[in-house]
């Protein structure tokens, strides 16, 4: 049995439907990202398959252990980060680390190989309280913590949200080198430059999954012409695009908004020459390729429209 196994779990909260017949599986020593925006129901699926809540209907399993039934053997194989740091504040990165690891009646020592790259960044800070730490640093502390029993499986919920760019990249490469030591990730992210980086990710949105696949074969599912669009008047030439007949979804991107067209031939010039005579000034068009965040606003759109 794969580590990571989840059978049409749901959640409820009396009315409010949390996560609706969710199934997928992950492979040992694969980073599987779990991506979508806040209330998306991430944190919910990571707190049923870590036990620390209760599914609504379905099953999970962590290397073959069913998370309600033999909730104490999972414990002992997972490892937790959660979205908001949750370490003792008061306590040393030193006696945080020692905490942790007795807790597993385990010690720093014995699995000091499996954090020893993390840990050389904060060594200097180990008597520093966690309550003083920079956001990248709370954030590698905590990964040394959620490491030091020697997970089979490590479920990390956004970790990288509000952490400066360099710090989210030396995070995302000490991933990748925990993978190949044959630790299983699961991963959540709103942000879609870090689904690239996953073997594979699941697409979510309100507690349903859009697609499950490689990020290669998600974007290159795209199916529909992309092109970029810029104007004098942004918010209007948003609101004008979504209304001509070629385009299919209109979004903001940044600078600029990204128009996903219908089918069939689409000639930029002609396309150029209605949005000007709608009154627009400065319009800039050209073919783009699409990323997996077009991917993502495009299965979006299909699931509402369906």
């Amino acid at each position: 049995m794969n580590p990571v196994v989840v059978n049409n779990v749901s959640k409820n909260y009396g009315d409010v439907i949390a996560l609706k017949d969710l199934s997928f599986s992950v492979e040992k020593g694969e980073i599987f990202g779990i991506i979508g925006p806040d209330g998306s129901g991430k944190t919910t699926l990571f707190r049923i398959i870590t036990t620390l809540i209760l599914p609504s209907t379905g099953e999970a399993y962590v290397d073959g252990f069913n998370v309600v039934k033999d909730y104490k053997s999972v414990r002992n194989r997972v490892g937790y980060m959660p979205g908001r740091f949750s370490l003792y504040q008061d306590l040393t990165v030193e006696e945080n680390l020692s905490l942790f690891a007795t807790v597993f009646n385990s010690s720093v020592e014995e699995n000091y190989n499996l954090i020893e790259d993390i840990y050389k960044h904060l060594e200097p800070f180990k008597t520093r309280r966690a309550a003083a730490l920079s956001g990248g640093m709370k954030q590698k502390l905590a990964l040394c913590c959620a490491l030091i029993h020697k997970p089979s499986v490590l479920f990390l919920d956004e970790p990288t949200t509000g952490v400066d760019p360099v710090s989210r990249k030396e995070f995302w490469e000490m991933l990748k080198r925990l993978s190949k030591q044959g630790i299983t990730i699961v991963v959540s992210t709103p942000y879609m430059d870090e689904a690239i980086l996953c073997d594979r990710v699941a697409l979510i949105l309100k507690g349903s999954f859009l697609k499950i696949d490689t990020p290669e074969n998600i974007v290159s599912a795209y199916d529909s012409p992309l092109v970029s669009a810029k104007s004098a008047k942004m918010s209007k030439l948003l609101e004008d695009v979504r209304n001509l007949p070629e385009v299919r979804t209109a979004f903001a991107f940044g600078d600029v908004h990204h128009l996903a067209m219908n089918q069939g031939s689409i000639d930029l010039d002609k396309l150029l020459e209605k949005i000007v005579n709608m009154g627009h000034k400065d319009v800039e068009l050209k073919w783009i390729k699409p990323t997996i965040e077009d991917s993502y606003m495009l299965f979006s759109e299909n699931n509402n429209t369906n």
